[in-house]
């Protein structure tokens, strides 16, 4: 079999192409596949459509592809903490789509188990499920590109809205623990997007902080499977980002 373990984040995100699609786990800056982005970062590649709970900060996490210009389109529940993207989004340089967090997570895990779309109660009435939410700007500030109304449907006296899973050409997540066949263990909030992320792309590729031989993870704390993952980078410790540091009067004034 194929070894899954690649020798550089460089080297797992090289057939990455313009275009491509990517589902990337994290929530904020916690549990950010930073390695790889930075990878991709470092080549040509751009035209990226990315789908993710948000888009990093300015020249963090994603934030670092978006500041070069890299990203045409973002599926996301949060786009907060990033002057960049409210700057590209406002000029008509990005075209987004707002989705409600539990939708943006229930469409990746949907996606990779096969399941093609499903009904939700959440934003029925509004317009997410009616239309007209701005996808992209034009120059002068109107609406170029707006969402369409989506099928909705009545089950047990209740409006419910259709929505599609997602499937994206690579996933990119990271992991404290992994062992060579993919077999990942995520550590505590850092799980948060990351499975679901993985099981959505088609080429799943996992930066780990510890990389450890088959039976080396109890089975039962495993919480994804390697049947998600095609490709493993060891890239140790993360430099963990802090979104916003808030200190006390005393402390701050003590330093």
């Amino acid at each position: 079999m194929t070894s899954k373990v690649y020798p550089s984040a460089a080297a797992a995100v090289a057939d990455i192409g313009d275009g491509a699609t990517l589902a990337v786990g994290g929530f904020g800056l916690c549990g950010i596949p930073d390695a790889l982005i930075q990878a991709l970062a470092d080549r040509s590649t751009t035209d990226l459509e990315v789908f993710s709970n948000n888009c990093g900060v300015d020249g963090v996490g994603l934030g670092v592809l978006l500041g070069l210009g890299r990203i045409r389109r973002v599926t996301a529940s949060y786009v907060g903490e990033n002057k960049e993207f409210a700057r590209q989004y406002l000029a008509g340089e990005l075209e987004v789509e707002l989705t409600p967090q539990g939708t943006l997570a229930e469409r990746l895990r949907a996606g990779g188990a096969g399941i093609p779309a499903f009904y939700t109660p959440a934003g029925v009435g509004s317009p997410v499920s009616d239309g007209g939410l701005p996808w992209r700007y034009a120059a002068d500030g109107s609406v170029a590109v707006a969402s369409p109304p989506k099928e909705t449907r009545v089950f047990n006296g209740k409006r419910y809205v259709l929505e599609e899973g997602i499937n994206a050409d690579f996933a990119l997540v990271h992991a404290e623990v992994g062992d060579t066949d993919g077999n990942l263990v995520f550590n505590k909030t850092a799980m948060n997007f990351n499975p679901l992320a993985a099981m959505a792309g088609r080429i799943t590729i996992a930066q780990v902080e510890r990389l450890v031989e088959p039976g080396q993870i109890d089975p039962g704390a495993v919480h994804l499977p390697s049947v998600f993952v095609q490709r493993i980078v060891h890239t140790g410790p993360q430099d963990k980002k802090i979104e916003k540091r808030t200190v006390s009067a005393a402390e701050g004034a003590g330093r």
